[in-house]
């Protein structure tokens, strides 16, 4: 009968150290943003750190950066910049969203004066902060968010003014929109808080920025 080996190396294995935890860097962005092209070439790049997205809003924005809940984020402009670093990435057009069965359809393109006599609903979460002369105040109660207020201009009793990207994020199949010529654009950064210009922070920003691997920060 073969013996059991009892010696202390048989008994006592070397384990092999455990596996450090991955690092996690805080991509805040708000509705609307679109970040994938750029996560995509994060996880190539950062195979090592984990990117969590955030969604965050653009009245806490600012907030969520100075209280160190994300690392960095998409941002809408204006945004206070005391103490922050933004880079402005790209402008998104206005458009009109309204009921898939209104006569504003027939236009390729709509101006403000095209409006005039709408309803136009303006949620307490607005981008734009947009008048347009001729139109008219709702009588009913404020949306609070997009969302709702794209419910009320599907069942017809008014229109909004948003950004393209909001508009496809809240697409419905009885809505639809037109670019509003003249009509103010929406801006979307890259901030940070200075003091907190980490290595990931700047790897994000040379992704954003279109710098290869191989590339320096100059």
């Amino acid at each position: 009968m073969a013996r059991r080996d009892r010696s202390p190396r048989s008994r006592d294995a070397p384990v092999p150290p455990d596996t450090p935890p991955a690092e996690l860097f805080r991509l805040g962005a708000v509705p609307g943003a679109t970040p994938g092209k750029w996560i995509s070439l994060w996880r190539e790049r950062m195979p090592r750190t984990r990117l969590e997205l955030v969604e965050i809003s653009p009245a806490s924005q600012r907030d969520q950066l100075v209280a160190g809940s994300v690392d960095a984020a998409l941002v809408r402009l204006p945004i206070d910049k005391t103490d922050l670093h933004a880079i402005p990435l790209y402008d998104e057009v206005p458009v009109v969203v309204f009921s898939s069965d209104s006569a504003l359809s027939v236009a390729e393109e709509l101006t403000p004066e095209d409006l005039a006599g709408e309803v136009l609903i303006v949620p307490e979460d607005d981008v734009l902060r947009v008048t347009a002369p001729g139109t008219l105040e709702p009588r009913f109660v404020t949306p609070t968010d997009t969302k709702a207020a794209v419910e009320l201009a599907a069942a017809g009793v008014g229109i909004l003014i948003v950004p393209m990207s909001l508009a496809r994020l809240h697409h419905r199949k009885d809505v639809t929109y037109r670019t509003l010529a003249g009509g103010p654009t929406s801006s979307i950064a890259l901030a940070w808080v200075a003091e907190r210009t980490t290595p990931e922070v700047e790897a994000f920003v040379g992704i954003v920025r279109g710098r290869s691997t191989r590339s320096s920060r100059s």
